[in-house]
């Protein structure tokens, strides 16, 4: 048997342990990982801006409203189909394949641009089937790192993990304004594709890897990709409004999309008042995005693994919820751009860099087939939900005549409700790892 103290360590492992809490028999999954999600969100952050070219040609104002409404009723009718071919397929088949199948949509798609590139119902189609598809490919990535990886490995490993995506989610787009004018916008389809090729392969890699340290009794799930799920396909949700703890997941997500929505439309407001240009408003974007992206890369790293091993989980899901209280209170105060745009540099630096591998650390003490189908019904469906109905909360805000400073007040309001279902979401959580899995244990889903 191959133990952590028995395997061989190189310079590169000491210095993953030395600068990541890396352990030398981790290094060959984590690694992976890392690329895995970078070579993912790369990918899709490759087709995003084609996303939004599309959505140019489709319309712009009312006509992408009807674009985020389809894409919910999309979404809500693609999570059953997603839990069918899981229940029927072997997981280490089926995820793969995943992505195999969305290859197969962008060459499809690829093919009719190239017959019809400006064609109005086509460029709504591929809107929001990206917006789909997007919410989709990070839930499968995450519940399979949930997987792979123990309670106690993903306090430590989440984070660094999760920086490989935000390389990829800032490399894609690099690589997309250096490359558009040189292959053409249809074209970076087949970049995306290959890219999906190449996270195919390293799936599989991954799947040995974690048949190789359950063999060689690592501390990692005790789970097998070397089966189907069975059940039915509404099992996403019958399992989610079962389970008081994964009800309280898809509450700390719900006030998630609402306060990042309610500071959306306040940032889309206040900007436009600032900046007289698109390209002023564009570069100011641009900084915001830069700056979030250093920070939360750094923070995934080097920082996230020792905050959550030392100060819990329950600090991660609060950080964010507790720091937007303060924050909204600035934006009543003073609703200034500055202030405005740096608090989306906190937001999001804190929710990419803490909460976020936080939150997917949840799923690590859940029965494997709450990892792969309520866990996705909660990141596309109750997300979706969430963007939708906030959307909504905030026309109403706007049509009832509040200032930015009252809309503010009502953000402090849903940031305290998210605080508090982070705190009691923390102390299940932490119970629930003392005592074992939730619901159906692991074993039992076998």
């Amino acid at each position: 048997m191959t133990t952590a103290s028995s395997t061989p360590t190189s310079a590169f492992a000491r210095l993953l342990k030395t600068t990541a809490a890396i352990e030398p028999h981790e290094v060959k999954a984590v690694v992976l990982s890392f690329l895995y999600f970078f070579f993912l969100l790369g990918s899709y952050y490759i087709l995003r801006p084609v996303r939004d070219a599309m959505g140019t040609i489709y319309g712009g104002g009312d006509e992408l409203e009807i674009l985020y409404t389809f894409t919910f009723f999309a979404t809500f009718i693609c999570a059953p189909i997603y839990s069918a071919f899981a229940s029927r397929t072997k997981l280490s088949t089926f995820l793969p394949w995943v992505y195999g199948f969305f290859v197969v949509n962008i060459l499809i798609f690829y093919g009719v641009f190239e017959a019809a590139p400006d064609n109005h119902t086509i460029a709504g189609v591929f809107f929001v089937w990206v917006s789909v598809f997007n919410m989709f490919i990070t839930s499968v990535f995450w519940s399979f790192m949930s997987d792979i990886f123990s309670k106690t490995e993903a306090k430590r490993l989440f984070g660094f993990i999760a920086g490989g995506g935000s390389a990829g989610a800032a490399a894609g787009p690099a690589l997309t304004a250096l490359l558009v004018t040189q292959v053409g916008t249809n074209n970076l389809l087949l970049i995306s594709a290959a890219g999906f090729v190449v996270v195919m392969i390293i799936i599989r890699m991954l799947e040995t890897e974690k048949e190789k340290l359950l063999a060689g009794g690592e501390d990692v799930q005790k789970t097998t990709l070397d089966r189907k799920l069975g059940g039915n396909p509404f099992d996403g949700f019958t399992l989610l409004f079962k389970s008081p703890f994964l009800l309280s997941i898809a509450a700390f997500i719900l006030m998630l999309t609402w306060v990042s929505t309610i500071l959306y439309f306040q940032q889309n407001d206040l900007v436009r008042d600032a900046f007289e240009t698109r390209e002023a408003r564009t570069q100011a974007f641009a900084v915001v995005d830069l700056i979030v992206n250093i920070g939360a890369i750094v923070i995934q790293l080097f920082g996230t693994g020792r905050l959550v091993s030392r100060f819990g989980i329950t600090f991660a899901l609060m950080l964010v919820p507790v720091v937007m209280m303060f924050a909204f209170v600035a934006i009543a105060v003073s609703p200034v751009v500055f202030v405005l745009l740096g608090v989306q540099v906190m937001r999001r630096t804190s929710e990419y860099a803490v909460s976020r591998p936080g939150r997917e650390m949840l799923f690590t003490v859940v029965d494997q087939q709450s990892r792969y189908k309520a866990k996705n019904v909660i990141d596309t469906v109750v997300y979706r939900f969430g963007d939708l109905s906030a959307a909504w909360v905030s026309a109403g805000l706007a049509a009832m005549g509040l200032a930015t400073s009252g809309v503010a007040l009502f953000g402090v309001a849903v940031a305290a409700v998210w605080g508090y279902v982070a705190l009691k979401l923390g102390r299940n959580y932490e119970a629930v790892q003392a005592g074992g899995t939730v619901g159906r244990t692991a074993a039992a889903a076998e």
